[in-house]
């Protein structure tokens, strides 16, 4: 293969479901979890998923390096200081706590960074064998089918929200509630994919306390090129945040400008990290 080819959605997502089948089902709700330093959980499958991408991704792109979340922190700043060159950005097991307790909400998210911004994306549900994709410009897709948010209303009340309140600060928490607030909450526990849920219409709202670039890479695009309103924000910041970093963000989105607007004016923002 010419090291020059472009990385193609159909290649990558056949690459995932197949390490995935390999790595991932058969240890699905009998992983044994590690803590990290920052209270995460680790298991073999997420070390087995970020070896044999990074193995296999190599072989066919090797101008391409590969950040992986599962990497010393100095690499990782390191591969990310050149926001000119080209570079994977993976989560080999997004919802490591789900996956190892049982629960049905896990993927492997991955990106291809270029030029200071996400140029594709894609995440798979080996689950659901769903496999959400994006490139940057030409929409996104479902296993190639195109999708789209879905709203049943213009106000919040009509809107069906996914928090993850563990992250924001205990102060807010009670302010997101109330009689214009959205009609209800829910909280899948894996970033990537609750970002194409977003883009495949399956709620309207979206809030989340503490992201890092591996979580919203892949997944955010796929939200925004279905046509999802999004932002991400620097804890106490309130202008959203446009180079990516590592360091973790707060991200909101909504199913249209619309309705993040309003969003936005009942999260309140500043926010800091919980």
């Amino acid at each position: 293969m010419s090291t020059d080819e472009q990385p193609d959605i159909p290649t990558l997502s056949r690459l995932l479901r197949e390490i995935a089948g390999d790595e991932l089902l058969p240890r699905f709700a009998q992983a044994d979890a590690r803590e990290k330093a920052d209270g995460s959980l680790v298991t073999d499958a997420d070390l087995a998923v970020q070896r044999r991408l990074l193995t296999a991704l190599a072989e066919r792109w090797p101008l391409i390096p590969l950040l992986g979340e599962e990497m010393p922190a100095a690499e990782q700043a390191r591969l990310l200081a050149d926001q000119d060159a080209a570079l994977w950005c993976l989560d080999p097991l997004d919802g490591t706590s789900n996956f190892t307790c049982g629960f049905p909400g896990f993927c492997i998210s991955l990106a291809l960074l270029r030029a200071g911004q996400v140029e594709l994306g894609l995440v798979l549900d080996p689950l659901r064998d769903e496999c959400f994709s994006a490139r940057r410009g030409q929409g996104a897709q479902l296993d190639g089918q195109p999708i789209r948010p879905y709203s049943p209303g213009v106000q919040l009340g009509d809107c069906l929200a996914m928090i993850d309140f563990k992250r924001l600060p205990k102060a807010r928490v009670a302010d997101l509630f109330g009689a214009d607030s959205f009609r209800s909450q829910r909280n899948l526990g894996a970033v990537a994919l609750e970002w194409c849920w977003l883009g495949a219409g399956r709620f309207q709202l979206y809030l989340h306390g503490g992201q890092g670039l591996w979580d919203h890479a892949a997944g955010r695009l796929i939200a925004e090129e279905a046509g999802a309103a999004t932002r991400l924000y620097a804890p106490g910041g309130n202008a959203p945040e446009t180079t990516l970093r590592l360091e973790k963000r707060i991200a909101l989105g909504a199913a249209n400008e619309d309705l993040l607007g309003q969003w936005q004016t009942r999260v309140a923002l500043p926010m800091t990290l919980a």
